[in-house]
């Protein structure tokens, strides 16, 4: 196996002083055209790439950022990453992901890594139950950090998450709307402090309504868990005849669930998801969701990150995203 390339090695290559490669990497100095050619053909020969991380060190400006969130698989979270990777890179940042799996112990050890190697800044989807310890760890070190979907106990830290509690009024009262008086929360693990804002959403259109009582049905957000729980909850509840669910992932194990018991999602039991990831439009039938376009939401949260990193003093800045209720082919009126 061959050596790895260094300074030494390319400037050797092209016949130039290791002074010249390391201004021609980081596009500085009085280099000619042709001197700059050579040295770029040298490294490209070599397979050499410049080690970053010691130029950052000498810089002392970081380029790489660490991002903290539960459960990537979620396609509504590989959305949010690609939002997130697309616009950091376009300001030369490279992004690297955790997934503390909502778990504050593998969290913390998370953290702990990201301080050890130097990151820039942070994004970070705090665990339910982040404990304190955790939270004077970020206090400590400074390290800019923007907090998405649930805040924390850290005043100072930039804030980008969703108007969850307008988000499913706007969905219930849709559903009354339509015809239907009994309708459930479907979704989500319970104590978590966002799903516990939908359902503040959701059990106030039916207090003010007068509809039937709330009921609450709990799933992890992933389709296998969606259609389970969706059987056990038409066997307990046959009167629902619609669901706010908690995301669009365990909304579209919903709907596997009644098509396997021979029903039509928006015929016989209208769903509306949350979040308007890609499968929720071409899913069959599409999705009717909240849309808060998980891509865009990204770029917002890097948008964000990026103004801290540029302004460190400034006040803190809490954006929430209004959710846009898309009406599709599951959901329609309620059967008479």
């Amino acid at each position: 196996m061959s050596p790895k390339p260094t300074l030494d090695t390319v400037a050797k290559a092209a016949g130039v002083s290791k002074a010249t490669v390391s201004q021609v990497m980081r596009g500085t100095g009085r280099i000619s055209d042709a001197t700059r050619k050579k040295v770029l053909a040298a490294a490209k020969a070599l397979h050499y790439v410049p080690d970053e991380r010691a130029a950052s060190m000498r810089s002392g400006r970081l380029r790489e950022v660490g991002m903290i969130i539960h459960h990537i698989s979620n396609p509504f979270n590989a959305e949010v990453i690609s939002g997130v990777s697309d616009r950091l890179e376009q300001e030369g940042y490279l992004v690297s992901v955790l997934d503390s799996q909502d778990d504050p112990e593998r969290q913390k050890r998370n953290l702990e890594a990201f301080i050890k190697s130097s990151r820039a800044g942070l994004l970070w989807v705090p665990a339910a139950e982040t404990t304190d310890d955790t939270e004077q760890l970020l206090k400590t070190h400074r390290i800019p950090t923007v907090t998405f979907l649930r805040s924390s106990g850290i005043e100072g830290l930039d804030h980008v998450g969703i108007k969850n509690r307008d988000a499913t009024r706007k969905a219930t009262r849709y559903l009354a709307d339509l015809g239907h008086r009994h309708i459930a929360f479907f979704g989500g693990d319970a104590n978590a402090d966002v799903r516990n804002e939908r359902i503040e959403g959701y059990t106030s259109i039916l207090d003010e309504m007068h509809l039937g009582p709330p009921i609450v049905w709990e799933a992890p957000d992933d389709k296998m868990s969606g259609m389970d729980a969706m059987f056990a909850l038409t066997a307990a509840h046959p009167e629902v005849t619609a669901l706010v669910c908690n995301g669009d992932v365990v909304a579209l194990g919903a709907c596997h669930a009644l098509q396997r018991q021979g029903k039509v999602p928006g015929r016989d039991v209208s769903v509306i998801g949350f979040d308007n990831i890609q499968d929720a439009y071409v899913s069959t039938p599409p999705l009717s969701t909240l849309a808060v376009h998980p891509y865009q939401l990204g770029q917002k949260l890097a948008q964000t990150l990026l103004a801290r990193l540029e302004q460190p003093d400034a006040p803190a800045s809490t954006t929430l995203v209004t959710a846009e209720l898309i009406s599709r082919e599951s959901t329609g009126p309620a059967m008479a």
